[in-house]
């Protein structure tokens, strides 16, 4: 692990000499195996738990233990690189924090700080729980570049949002450097012009609205983690039955993550007749790669300017879908399910939307009129479906690896209706198996009465159909069980 000596400058006496050293850790969680510094335990062992607060670490480098009114001082000896600037903001504002850690032979290895502050004292920031919401963003950064002097599980800061100027200045001064390089110059800009007189009001608010947007992003690599191939398959079973080519080209796309870790250069698209489960089969590829994931519904955008957003120009100016997206799942790596691709319109004379999506599909950016800045979408995975692939332009076919879905067969609907949907619907209703009896001949006539639609929505609906009936006969005319010959079916489904 490579370590790196900052000895500071010591002309003057009242400086004492730095006496830590800095590793690179990109470790997601920290332990005592892996912690986020070590504290000097050669004069004293200190508790599990401990409260004190850090000296500025280019000042006193150390941490003030307060143990029954009494202070004492432990050198830091080793600090994660993720963390000096945060360490350093704590002892610059005098922070009362929690300490746990484990005493080591190389010393007292933290793994977990939080903040004592609540109710009252100073805090580090405006926003409650900025602390804990700090730390969980840098231990999912990867270490930063060192460079010197220039610039547990019981808790967690899901819920946090960075808001005020004052919480967005300080995720700034602490893990800046966890952002893109292009989005946190862009934050400086946007935090200068929040904090200028010399603009309108609603720049101002314009401009704060925005980075608390883009400051609640994690924008993480591209690195994926290798997925297990047999687990994959098993989530594909348990969705979908049959349809073992579709599959084979999934597993396909998960052992080319595993060989690259990094996600492939073109999406999917599912293209196949309604109701043959293509939404279903893309939660249950973004269920395999454990990413968050979102819905364009293509047929309900008429504009571009939904997906791009408006600009800052105007009073109620707003970011657009992808942007929304992003925000609303809180990381830059996610699954974008676009549904009814086929289905863009032109609509309003400002072109097609689904044009809009060519530079999300392409990975290289995408640019958000309200943001103003560039986004990241190199951990974007786009899986399209489209009932017509035909009426896809060219230039968005290119983007996508294509795989038709076939509609079911008759006895591939057979198995469905019986081992899939009626059980769910049972399930669903508090019905036992034996209260609902489905004769083979009824099944049939379920088939026999959808054999022209495709997909499988009708059947569901039809279980449902049945079922109910089954339950009002049991309720209402206190029957023990209520069977369904193909005669009753016919009439139920008349």
């Amino acid at each position: 692990m490579p370590v790196f000596d900052f000895n500071n400058d010591t002309s003057g006496k009242e400086e004492p000499e730095c006496t830590y050293s800095v590793f690179l850790s990109s470790e997601p969680e920290a332990t005592a195996e892996n912690p986020i510094l070590v504290l000097d335990n050669r004069e004293r062992e200190w508790k599990h738990h401990s409260c004190g607060a850090f000296a500025s670490p280019n000042k006193r480098t150390a941490f003030e233990f307060r143990e029954e009114d009494e202070t004492y001082h432990a050198d830091i000896l080793r600090i994660d690189a993720r963390f000096i600037h945060l360490i350093r903001w704590l002892g610059e504002h005098r922070i009362p924090v929690r300490l746990s850690g484990k005493n080591q032979e190389e010393g007292y290895a933290v793994y977990r700080i939080r903040e004592t502050a609540f109710g009252g004292g100073s805090k580090l920031s405006a926003e409650d729980g900025f602390l804990q919401f700090m730390i969980e963003r840098l231990l999912a950064s990867s270490a930063p570049p060192v460079e010197q002097e220039d610039e547990d599980q019981e808790e967690t800061g899901d819920e946090m949002k960075l808001t005020s100027l004052q919480s967005i200045t300080d995720f700034m001064t602490c893990a800046g450097r966890t952002l893109p390089d292009n989005i946190r110059l862009w934050a400086r800009r946007n935090l200068a012009v929040a904090r200028s007189n010399e603009v309108s009001p609603e720049e101002r608010r314009h401009a704060q609205r925005a980075l608390s947007i883009m400051m609640n992003i994690q924008w993480k690599h591209n690195y994926f983690e290798a997925i297990d191939p047999q687990e994959a398959r098993r989530i594909l079973d348990e969705e979908l039955y049959g349809m073992e080519r579709v599959k084979q080209r999934i597993i396909e796309t998960i052992i080319q993550i595993n060989r690259t870790h990094t996600l492939p250069a073109y999406g999917l698209l599912l293209a196949g007749p309604a109701g043959t489960g293509k939404s279903q089969i893309a939660y249950a590829v973004a269920r395999i790669l454990k990413l968050p994931w979102t819905t364009l519904d293509m047929s309900s955008i008429n504009d571009p300017e939904q997906l791009t957003g408006s600009s800052r120009v105007y009073a109620n100016a707003k970011p657009g879908i992808i942007m929304e997206a992003f925000s609303a799942a809180g990381e830059s790596n996610l699954v974008f399910i676009i549904n009814e691709l086929d289905k863009a319109s032109a609509g309003k004379g400002n072109g097609n939307p689904a044009d809009v999506l060519l530079t999300l599909l392409d990975n290289l950016g995408f640019t958000d009129n309200y943001m103003e800045c560039m986004v990241p979408t190199v951990g974007v995975y786009p899986i399209a479906t489209a009932n017509d692939k035909e009426k896809i332009s060219a230039p968005l076919m290119s983007r996508f690896a294509v795989i038709d879905i076939p509609d079911y067969t008759p006895e591939e609907k057979k198995v469905i209706f019986s081992r899939f949907a009626l059980p769910k619907v049972l399930r669903r209703m508090s019905l036992q198996e034996r209260e609902c009896i489905v004769t083979p001949d009824a099944v049939d006539a379920v088939i026999e009465k959808y054999a022209d639609t495709t997909g499988i929505r009708d059947l569901e609906q039809a279980a449902e159909h049945i079922a109910a009936n089954a339950l009002y006969q049991i309720e209402a005319d206190h029957v023990p069980e209520a069977v369904f010959d193909a005669e009753k079916v016919r009439e139920l489904l008349a």
